[in-house]
């Protein structure tokens, strides 16, 4: 009896722990270049990186990056669409990947590309709009009309791309105190004060910080300490490194360049993104170069080049590494397709392991609990 019951706690063990190996990945695209539903629900084997489709939305016009909620309970979209774009409101359950629309509100802004959520507040980058809008969350998750709108003003040295402001991101500082904004059409990153609290001024700008001019700020993280800030710019592949303090204030304290030293071609920029355990900073690059670099982040904030390799497809513009990081999903906006790649906790480095999923242009992807 004794035996039976022991292998009964083993067997239950197990499954337990091969549940905890499992996760939803979210995957946000555009609708409008092929055939593609929006957004789609995966099912993610952290053991084996094996995926299984689950379900997908219906009829979403371009949600290109997702955002979800820290209830793992609602889903929010930006649906980009020239000046038409929206940002949308979705229930979710995790457990059979069902997502419904809850409902949408105009971006008051051209092609938001962006966006974050806490208990209070949603908020959205536009690009093309160049400004940061705010909505209130309502109590069943749905989202109110934009209630307040922040427009950058400006322009940068590159005709071609900086004409205008580009806002690219708003991220959430580590207390949340803070909100920063990269804006590539200014060549600036925007702090601002976050009141989740108010009506209508949930954001006030604190300072500025200029980077490199033409350079192009895209994304960027902050270290698992929240002591230092890794910046990718789009434009020249420029990779910066900032100190960062509880006042929200950041320094300068590196640069590098992304570029191998004999690169010849075009440019992009995209994604960068921190391993679970801190250790390791990971970049894509778009255009001709369509790689990854692989950085070891170093004890003072420093980074080191761990090695570059080529992410298999074109367009590498979003990653996400499964929260347990033995695996690492590359989306190919113009290949169509996720590439897997197993992750060596130990070295960082990264191996294919022949692994696909093709999808109509994938362009956010964000792992959540089952």
């Amino acid at each position: 009896m004794k035996r039976i019951c022991f292998m009964l706690f083993l067997a239950i063990a197990f499954n337990n722990l091969q549940a905890q190996n499992k996760f939803n990945l979210l995957v946000g695209t555009y609708t409008n270049t092929c055939e593609s539903k929006g957004i789609y629900i995966y099912e993610f084997d952290a053991n084996s990186g094996d995926l299984k489709l689950k379900n997908s939305s219906e009829n979403v016009i371009s949600p290109s990056y997702l955002s979800v909620s820290a209830d793992n309970k609602f889903i929010y979209a930006v649906n980009e669409n020239g000046p038409q774009s929206t940002v949308s409101a979705f229930g979710y359950i995790a457990k059979s990947g069902n997502i419904n629309f809850l409902n949408k509100n105009d971006a008051l802004g051209a092609d938001p590309c962006h966006l974050i959520n806490d208990d209070k507040n949603v908020i959205a980058a536009n690009y093309s709009g160049g400004n940061i809008v705010v909505y209130k969350k309502n109590a069943d998750g749905s989202i109110s009309t934009v209630q307040q709108v922040i427009q950058h003003e400006g322009k940068g040295i590159n005709p071609a791309r900086q004409e205008k402001a580009h806002v690219h991101m708003v991220v959430f500082s580590p207390d949340k105190k803070f909100i920063l904004s990269n804006d590539l059409g200014l060549d600036k990153i925007f702090i601002y004060k976050y009141n989740p609290n108010s009506k209508n001024e949930m954001l006030t700008l604190k300072e500025s910080v200029d980077v490199k001019a033409g350079s192009g700020p895209r994304h960027l993280t902050f270290s698992k300490d929240g002591k230092f800030v890794y910046l990718i710019q789009e434009l020249d592949a420029t990779l910066t490194t900032f100190s960062y303090d509880k006042n929200g204030s950041l320094k300068k304290i590196a640069e590098t360049s992304i570029l191998a030293k004999d690169f010849k071609g075009g440019t992009g920029a995209a994604a960068i993104k921190i391993s679970p355990d801190g250790k390791f900073l990971y970049v894509t690059d778009r255009v001709d170069a369509n790689n990854i670099s692989v950085y070891k982040i170093l004890k003072n904030g420093g980074i080191e080049l761990v090695e570059q390799i080529s992410t298999l497809g074109k367009g590498p513009r979003d990653f996400a590494i499964d929260p347990i990081g033995n695996y690492l999903l590359v989306g190919h906006q113009y290949t169509n397709d996720i590439v897997v790649f197993k992750r060596d906790k130990v070295t960082g480095k990264l191996t294919d392991t022949g692994k696909r999923i093709e999808l109509c242009s994938p362009v956010g992807l964000v792992f959540t609990k089952i």
